[in-house]
């Protein structure tokens, strides 16, 4: 739960993982899942779930951790990025949690994190959910390439939001200058435009887990997909859900990158739904 002293919802615990003060949310009782929040500029695990976190929190010990070098997870001096690193950063945290096994949530660039997990520590994931996910290797999209490229300003912002969502009623001004605040926070867009620099097509790649690694994925796993996302495309999805021996597709028309807030209720209906069936 968050610290009852901090009025700023998107702090929730401060915890040690491997000497790097990590931002936790750490709601509910229960079977444990961890959600693993995207790369936009200004992100933070609450940003990307504060629609999912109460909902699944009603019957599940629900984890979201700002990953390395978003949020506010501290950003220790030289500490190095890449796959192999936040794959290590989830592990570290479930160690500090004391938790020996979760189901894992991920949403695009954390769809490829979560599944490297699954990946590599198979023992530590009991289902897998992937949304919007990278993974597989594409041609960077426009929409991916002026996200990873984001450089600060309230037009910039309401462009990105505009690729974001297939629904133009969720792109307020309101909800642009909020998003544009939270990217010029001190520390975050130094972090952020550090960790996917031009050509970024090479970042898009380095994400990506091996075909045959995820071919012998054992996971029951729920791959989830906005028909007209912009950012990732859905031709990633298929291909995961194509290669993924115990793989299900669900994809939302109307929908662009965010389907946890553009299908909120049935995003959350769907994934609970799907959590449950392992009991």
């Amino acid at each position: 739960m968050n610290d009852a002293t901090n009025t700023n919802p998107e702090i929730g615990r401060l915890i040690d993982v491997n000497g790097v003060r990590t931002n936790v949310h750490d709601v509910g009782t229960g079977a444990p899942v961890m959600l693993i929040h995207g790369s936009g500029p200004g992100v933070t695990a609450w940003a990307n779930w504060r629609l999912t976190i109460p909902e699944l929190a009603q019957e599940r010990r629900v984890i979201a951790p700002d990953m390395l070098g978003f949020g506010y997870t501290e950003r220790p001096a030289g500490n190095g990025y890449g796959l192999d690193r936040w794959v290590e950063h989830v592990v570290s945290v479930l160690d500090a949690l004391n938790i020996e096994k979760t189901d894992l949530v991920g949403n695009s660039f954390g769809g490829a994190v979560a599944l490297a997990v699954a990946i590599r520590h198979p023992a530590r994931v009991r289902r897998l959910v992937l949304m919007g996910s990278v993974g597989v290797s594409f041609p960077i999209t426009d929409g991916l390439d002026a996200v990873w490229g984001y450089e600060p300003s309230l037009e910039t912002m309401k462009g990105l939001l505009d690729i974001f969502a297939y629904d133009r009623g969720l792109v307020t001004d309101e909800l642009a200058e909020l998003r544009y605040n939270a990217s010029i926070r001190p520390g975050f867009q130094e972090s952020f435009s550090a960790l996917f620099p031009a050509p970024r097509q090479r970042w898009v790649d380095a994400l990506a887990s091996p075909e045959a690694d995820i071919r012998r994925l054992p996971h029951e796993t729920l791959v989830f997909h906005g028909r007209e996302d912009k950012v990732i495309p859905l031709a990633s999805s298929l291909t995961l859900a194509d290669w993924i021996p115990n793989a299900q597709l669900h994809v939302f028309g109307h929908c662009g990158h965010w389907t946890q807030i553009e299908h909120a209720d049935r995003f959350v209906r769907l994934v609970g739904d799907f959590l449950a069936e392992a009991g």
